[in-house]
């Protein structure tokens, strides 16, 4: 009989945390790699290595004790996990060749570029003269991004002039620079693929940011026609076989005025866009994603209701969310609460809620009062009901 492989996790934020669960259920030995005991993951997690995902030591440590290596985030060094799969004493999943493309913007858009999958127009960035270059052929505002290292809307600038730029350029060396894209709304389709290259995709979504975090997602995305949604899956599937991926891979999208969609960024990890499906499919992202890199076979990805919304719970006033759980739960038991044992700071992700059912604006509208229940307090609900 053989064992189930024993997973290590680099990284034990929420992502992490929200492994657990699956790994259980599936029988996979799980051990997260910790910078802080106190992480969202490794408060709760059996098995807990303390160390920093930048130091290698710490990761080949964790490399030691566990056959398949797979991520709670892309901020690994790439070098240190070449080095690994040339040692071939572990599995990487996704491989440092394909999460390179999630870590470097600059490495992700030449290369879905050459493969020719749809991307803004872009320009690779290394002095003020082709910024200067590049507002001049763009003709209006730039986005430009650190090419590694942002996240949440951190590393994201949008400029009118090269100046804007000069310290990011100064410090980093290089950056991307892209059009400022008139998008119509912002879409993410996921999929997941095994080492053999067996995928499966989930339902297209929407989603909503607010200060460059996800702020709402709907699933899957209304107003998509079937043929919309079945292109972009496509596209999802195709980006996932050319890169190699092994793993969940989010590819987040732009929708034109053409209806056309345009890659914004990638996320070889689970991703807060498909938080829906843990309620609200067959298969919920996270069990997918331990599926994948264990190399079993892929879970159904159908819905369980016409629709499925998410809403994320960033701090607000409320000092602890408890009290306000508990009121949202009694409010709407349909409401289901998901918690990451993180302290409250403003605009910080403690959480999520997640509501399945026929129409999203109410679906929308039962979980911001939820929402706001747990953000801001039981009272905030019976001052503004």
């Amino acid at each position: 009989m053989t064992a189930p492989p024993r997973i290590g996790v680099v990284g034990a934020g929420q992502l992490a945390r929200m492994m657990l669960g699956p790994a259980i259920e599936l029988d996979l030995p799980l051990t997260v790699l910790a910078s802080d005991p106190a992480e969202s993951a490794a408060v709760v997690a059996g098995r807990v290595r303390t160390g920093r995902h930048d130091e290698e030591s710490a990761v080949r440590a964790l490399a030691t004790e566990v056959d398949v290596l797979t991520f709670d985030h892309e901020h690994v060094p790439t070098a240190f996990l070449e080095r690994l799969v040339t040692t071939g004493d572990v599995q990487v999943r996704p491989g440092p060749g394909a999460l390179v493309h999630a870590q470097d913007k600059l490495v992700m858009r030449r290369r879905l570029t050459e493969l020719g999958h749809p991307c803004p127009r872009w320009w690779h960035v290394r002095g003020i003269e082709d910024l200067d270059r590049a507002l001049a052929e763009n003709d209006g505002p730039l986005v430009v991004k650190t090419p590694r290292g942002g996240y949440d809307g951190h590393g994201v600038r949008i400029i009118e002039r090269a100046e804007d730029a000069a310290d990011w350029l100064e410090h980093h060396g290089e950056l991307l620079a892209e059009q400022k894209v008139p998008f119509l709304r912002e879409l993410s389709a996921q999929v997941a693929r095994r080492p053999g290259g067996q995928s499966i995709t989930y339902p297209v979504v929407q989603s909503v940011q607010r200060d460059g975090v996800c702020y709402e997602v709907v699933a899957p995305a209304p107003d998509l026609d079937p043929d919309a949604q079945q292109r972009i899956q496509q596209l999802a599937a195709a980006i996932a076989e050319d890169l190699d991926v092994v793993g969940m891979l989010a590819v987040e999208l732009f929708e034109t005025a053409g209806r056309e969609v345009l890659v914004n960024e990638l996320a070889m990890r689970p991703h807060n866009t498909g938080h829906w499906s843990m309620d609200g499919a067959v298969t919920g992202q996270f069990e997918q994603h331990l599926r994948a890199v264990a190399d079993l076979p892929l879970g159904g990805t159908d819905m369980l209701a016409p629709c499925a919304v998410m809403v994320n719970l960033l701090g607000g006033s409320a000092p602890e969310l408890a009290s306000g759980a508990r009121a949202a739960m009694q409010a709407d038991p349909g409401v289901k609460v998901h918690l990451y044992g993180k302290s409250v700071r403003p605009g910080r992700k403690l959480g999520h809620v997640t509501v399945v059912g026929k129409d999203p604006e109410q679906l929308l509208a039962r979980a911001h009062r939820a929402e706001k229940r747990i953000i801001d307090g039981p009272d905030a609900m019976e001052e503004n009901p």
